[in-house]
């Protein structure tokens, strides 16, 4: 095996959470460390036999006891809990220069400010799916749609 590279991540912002999907087909050994400032993940992508490691220093705090990851056989999805919810992060990162593995989530990404709050999430929904599946308990947001899990479509029709 290689020397760890860094997987490809895309994220997108919500009014109480930042979201960041790290693309990896069939992880294994997925370990994701949340600390109030940083987000550290790494695994073994068995598809390419290579390690993968990132380490984002974050735009602002989160709340690393109310963050969570779900492992899917295409990425691992990475909730980060903001410390200060209501106010939007431009960016991902702490500082202002452009991450090569970091994209933006366009498919996910919306201005939340202007929309309501009304609906369930289907980041909501995929987490009512999973617990019934007997899987971990995902934090309850709003502010989705139903576009917002996209990369989880094929999860979705699965279990349909």
């Amino acid at each position: 095996m290689e020397i760890a590279q860094h997987a490809a991540a895309r994220w997108y912002d919500r009014t109480e959470a930042v979201f960041v999907e790290f693309c990896v087909e069939d992880s294994q050994n997925v370990q994701v460390n949340f600390d109030t400032s940083k987000l550290d993940f790494s695994c073994v992508s068995r598809t390419a036999d290579k390690k993968l490691q990132n380490t984002v220093d974050l735009f602002s705090e989160i709340n690393p006891k109310e963050s969570k990851h779900k492992r899917t056989d295409r990425s691992v999805l990475c909730c980060l809990r903001k410390a200060q919810p209501g106010i939007s992060w431009p960016r991902l990162t702490k500082l202002k220069e452009k991450v090569s593995w970091l994209s933006v989530d366009f498919i996910n990404w919306r201005n939340w400010e202007e929309d309501s709050d009304d609906d369930l999430s289907s980041f909501d929904r995929f987490s009512e799916m999973i617990n019934k599946m007997g899987g971990e308990d995902l934090p309850d947001l709003e502010g989705g749609d139903d576009e917002s899990l996209s990369s989880f479509h094929s999860v979705l029709v699965f279990l349909e």
